[in-house]
C-alpha cells in the first residue's frame, strides 16, 4: 500500500467551522466526529468539539483538522497548505473562494519561477499557498521544476 501525507490543522474550538468552510471551497466528502461521539469528553465542556474532521475531495485531496481540547495547550506555530497544479480554472476558484475574509499576504500573480502563485491566511489564520503552474518551459528555456525531477 502507498503512503500518504496529509495536512492535519490544529484548532482552538474553530475546527468545526473552518471545516464546514474548506467544504464549501472544496466539495468533496466531509465527516466529523467529535469528543463527546467519541466517548473521549471526559469533560462536558469540550464534548462537542471536533477530535477529527476530514474532507476527502473528487481531486483526492484530503484534509483533516481536530480541535485541541482545553486541557492541553492551543496550538501554536504557522499552519500552511499548499494547492498546486497545472488546472488554473481549479485553482483560481480554490484561490477565490479561500480570499473570503483572508489577509492576502502575496497576490495571485506571476512568480519568479515562471508558475502563478500567491499566498493569504485565511479568517483562521492558516496560511494557504496557491501555485498555477506555467503552461509552457520557463522564461529562461528550462523546464518547469516538476519536469525537472520526474526522476525521483
Amino acid at each position: 500500500m502507498a503512503t500518504l501525507l496529509n495536512p492535519y490543522l490544529a484548532f482552538a474550538g474553530e475546527a468545526r467551522e473552518a471545516m464546514n468552510f474548506y467544504h464549501g471551497v472544496c466539495g468533496g466528502d466531509l465527516v466529523v466526529t467529535t469528543f463527546g461521539e467519541s466517548g473521549t469528553a471526559d469533560d462536558p465542556a469540550y464534548a462537542a468539539l471536533v477530535l477529527h474532521g476530514q474532507l476527502t475531495t473528487a481531486e483526492g485531496h484530503t484534509l483533516m483538522v481536530g480541535d485541541t481540547p482545553p486541557s492541553l495547550p492551543e496550538p501554536t506555530g504557522t499552519q500552511q497548505v499548499s494547492l498546486s497544479g497545472d488546472d488554473a480554472a481549479a485553482l483560481q476558484r480554490y484561490w477565490e473562494a479561500l480570499s473570503d475574509g483572508a489577509s492576502i499576504v502575496e497576490p495571485l500573480g506571476q512568480a519568479p519561477w515562471g508558475d502563478t502563485f500567491g499566498m493569504l491566511a485565511d479568517r483562521w489564520g492558516v496560511r494557504w499557498m496557491v501555485n498555477i503552474a506555467a503552461q509552457t518551459g520557463h522564461a529562461d528555456g528550462s523546464a518547469p521544476l516538476t519536469e525537472q525531477h520526474a526522476d525521483r
